[in-house]
């Protein structure tokens, strides 16, 4: 009896030290408010940050720290997955005039090159998104005119729909309308086809290429009238530098050439349109604009200019 009792004494002592180390080793209540205040938050950095110090300073309650963690994640997981079936609904099921977002922009330029001055500007983009297709349509006009004289009289009209191939590569259309008689054309039509790649596709930094070939006709105001195969080649770059401050660098070049293979080689004209932006976040509707332009012609009409640049300065409000 006297070894039985023995026997189980020593048992017992140890049961007991495992319920004390079980015990010590639950996840302090401090530690496991913390956690779930950062789990409130919904902020996935967050709380990685939190679960990760709560790691190196309760290393014996790692097992339920991830725990923890992992229940999070499946929650955030499942919750990205509605969202996203719901914004699929959405799409399939909306109409023509649905889904639409756009930028309604206003504000002041200083022009140089084939007109000096100062002015007023105003612009509008307007996008849809599909599941596959997206289309944007873009307007802008920079007018000035001062004792009856008009001195600056620009507009252009574009409207491009783009594709998905793959999750990187696109096809792009595009059909576009300038207007600028003080750099020599009364209006100016160009199409064009191709496929873009979007080269960087992350929360802060976008980059998109494309390249295509075009067509241009070129309506001068001394009467004549000029058509060209061309080809295209543009650059968008976003960089999302704060959560408030915002760098967009736009590009698009079309080189033209006459209306046969060859004279790819034998090029004719090159124009340069370059677009370089600092975006400020005045509200969730509301941005500051600084934009610096420039517009090159290689060869342009006589008595005018190859380069002229824009200084705008606007507000910018989302729809």
């Amino acid at each position: 009896m006297t070894g039985l009792s023995g026997r189980l004494g020593v048992l017992a002592a140890a049961a007991l030290l495992v319920s004390h180390g079980a015990a010590s080793a639950a996840l302090p209540e401090a530690v496991r408010a913390m956690i779930d205040a950062a789990i409130a938050t919904g902020d996935e950095g967050k709380v990685r940050t939190v679960a990760e110090l709560a790691r190196v300073t309760n290393p014996a309650d790692v097992a339920e720290i991830d725990a923890m963690l992992a229940e999070f994640e499946t929650a955030v997981a499942a919750r990205k997955q509605a969202e996203a079936e719901a914004k699929l609904a959405k799409i399939r099921s909306a109409g023509l005039f649905d889904n639409w977002s756009g930028k309604g922009e206003f504000g002041a330029f200083r022009a140089t090159g084939n007109s000096s001055n100062t002015g007023i500007t105003t612009g509008l983009a307007v996008s849809r998104k599909g599941i596959a297709w997206r289309h944007n349509l873009t307007g802008r006009v920079d007018y000035q005119r001062a004792n009856g004289v008009t001195t600056r009289e620009q507009f252009l009209a574009r409207y491009e729909p783009n594709v998905k191939i793959s999750d990187r590569f696109y096809a792009y259309a595009l059909a576009q309308y300038e207007r600028d008689r003080f750099q020599g054309f009364s209006g100016r039509y160009a199409i064009s086809g191709g496929i873009g790649y979007q080269a960087l596709k992350k929360d802060d930094v976008q980059l998109a290429l494309k390249v295509g070939p075009a067509y241009r006709v070129t309506d001068f105001v001394d009467g004549r009238v000029e058509s060209r195969i061309a080809g295209l080649i543009g650059v968008d770059f976003d960089w999302s530098i704060t959560d408030r401050l915002k760098l967009t660098q736009d590009t698009n070049a079309v080189a033209e050439a006459g209306g046969s293979a060859i004279a790819i080689i034998d090029s004719r004209n090159t124009t340069l349109d370059l677009i370089t932006g600092l975006n400020a976040t005045i509200s969730s509707k509301l941005t500051a604009r600084f934009s610096y332009a420039i517009e090159y012609d290689s060869n342009p009409p006589p008595g005018a200019v190859q380069t002229d640049t824009l200084t705008r300065v606007t507000l910018v409000y989302d729809f």
